[in-house]
């Protein structure tokens, strides 16, 4: 059975500042929690390839996803790699003015059955959780550098 998150934040940071933020995948481990590694693996025209490595509570796993980026408006994030039978989501940057808008993330995610399914759902659910939180966080500290 597939897991669906969906998040949403309205900010006051413009579309293309929080675009940028979520496209800077190899910068997620300095304040996405759980997050413990990124590495891009691959850089196009349209996106890029990156793996993610995530850590929780001895709970430990890595997936690669392919990001197909609409900027300032959309990252769409698609299974390369990984302990998922389905993988695929969208983030959304909808802006409200030159310097608010609307933050949307949707997941849904199914991982293999096996010994560490419930340990490796729980640990994805909660980073997939934190990441909208962690972006505003992140955004918020960057405009007051």
């Amino acid at each position: 059975m597939a897991t669906t998150i969906q998040k949403t934040a309205l900010l006051m940071h413009s579309a293309q500042t929080m675009f940028d933020l979520v496209a800077d995948i190899a910068r997620y481990p300095e304040f996405l929690p759980g997050c413990s590694g990124a590495e891009i693996l691959e850089t196009t025209d349209s996106g890029v390839v990156a793996r993610l490595d995530l850590s929780k509570a001895g709970v430990k796993q890595s997936f690669v996803t392919r990001n197909t980026n609409v900027a300032p408006f959309s990252i769409r994030l698609a299974l390369e790699d990984g302990p998922f039978d389905a993988l695929g989501g969208e983030w959304r940057f909808d802006a409200l003015s030159e310097d608010a808008c609307r933050v949307s993330l949707d997941l849904t995610f199914q991982l293999r059955s096996g010994l560490l399914k419930m340990a490796a759902s729980r640990l994805f659910e909660s980073v997939a959780n934190d990441m909208v939180d962690a972006m505003v966080k992140r955004a918020n500290q960057l405009s007051q550098e």
